[in-house]
């Protein structure tokens, strides 16, 4: 009986079993040995390697905290990851630094929290890393679907689609995070909002903190390892888009109007922050501006700026929010 109600449940879950003698691609059995390749919700065809082995973008954990005061390798226009819980002081989860790292794996006010950013869809979400009771902790596959990163959990060795939170090959396929809502920031917007706020401090690692690797890549024609359609609408598949749920709103309509207030959010955009994918120093980049989600209650709400191709790929039956 428990077996049939897991087959079920998996099933409504939109898992699939693999066909008898259906294989990972060869490498992936030896490099991941606890992964359950036969259970997942898409074809393994759709993941492809981004270039670096497993953990070859190393995740942070237990990250290192200064108060913002005293932080002085930040440029004023860098792009900060806002995180404000209730009962905890602000912390902000520098560009510069997941650029790099892509993950952290902090613990705020209790909660374990995953802190995640792909460049490659200008994705930064944040989720909740408890799982049915049991913390997980996340590293970095090395792997790309649709371009967005593939994470994994320690504790099963499952696949997450970083994009949507969802666990994609492995025991916990069909498993959602609880996502936290998150917002991207200028680094002197932070200080003026949470002056006694706290900032991760510049991980230990050798890596060309502050530097951009993906010069020029918000402006460029196709995204990398991507072989999806383009956006509807002639929308450049390198726009970026305010996600939230499954609907989109192009951050150039919001940048014209300065508020809109549709769909139960109203969502405010501010000069003052640059693209951390333009510029090969990310605080010379162009001014792209920042967004703030909040619903009716003035709360803020889950939300993810990142580039409509990416949108287009995970919500293919997504609302476009035009205005016209």
């Amino acid at each position: 009986m428990r077996r049939a109600a897991l087959a079920l449940s998996l099933c409504l879950a939109g898992v699939l079993a693999a066909p008898a003698g259906a294989q990972a691609p060869a490498g992936w059995a030896a490099d991941w040995p606890a992964t359950d390749f036969g259970t997942r919700s898409v074809e393994l065809s759709e993941i492809r390697s981004g270039g670096v082995p497993r953990d070859g973008i190393p995740a942070i954990d237990d990250p290192v905290f200064l108060p913002a005061a005293q932080e002085t390798r930040i440029g004023d226009a860098e792009p900060v990851l806002t995180l404000a819980l209730p009962g905890a002081v602000p912390r902000a989860y520098p560009i510069r630094y997941l650029t790099w790292h892509e993950i952290v794996n902090d613990t705020v006010a209790g909660r374990p929290v995953a802190i995640t950013f792909c460049p490659l869809c200008n994705s930064a979400l944040a989720f909740d890393r408890t799982v049915g009771g049991r913390v997980l902790s996340f590293g970095v596959t090395g792997n790309l679907r649709n371009s967005d990163l593939v994470m994994y959990d320690r504790e099963t060795e499952s696949w997450w689609q970083q994009a949507t939170g969802e666990a994609i090959v492995g025991e916990m396929t069909g498993t959602a995070l609880a996502g936290i809502p998150v917002w991207m920031e200028s680094w002197a917007s932070f200080r003026a909002a949470y002056p006694d706020g706290l900032v991760m401090a510049e991980p230990g690692a050798r890596r060309a903190y502050g530097q951009n690797p993906y010069v020029g890549y918000d402006s460029a024609a196709r995204p990398f390892l991507y072989a999806g359609e383009d956006p509807p609408h002639g929308i450049a598949p390198l726009e970026r888009v305010v996600r939230v749920g499954d609907r989109a709103w192009p951050l150039a309509r919001l940048a014209e109007a300065g508020e809109i207030a549709e769909a139960g959010v109203t969502i405010s955009w501010a000069a003052g922050k640059a693209s951390a994918l333009d510029s090969g120093t990310i605080a010379e980049g162009r001014d792209v501006g920042q967004i703030r989600v909040r619903d009716g209650q003035g709360r803020d709400v889950v939300h993810d700026v990142m580039f409509a191709f990416a949108f287009h790929a995970f919500w293919p039956e997504g609302v476009w929010m035009l205005g016209r």
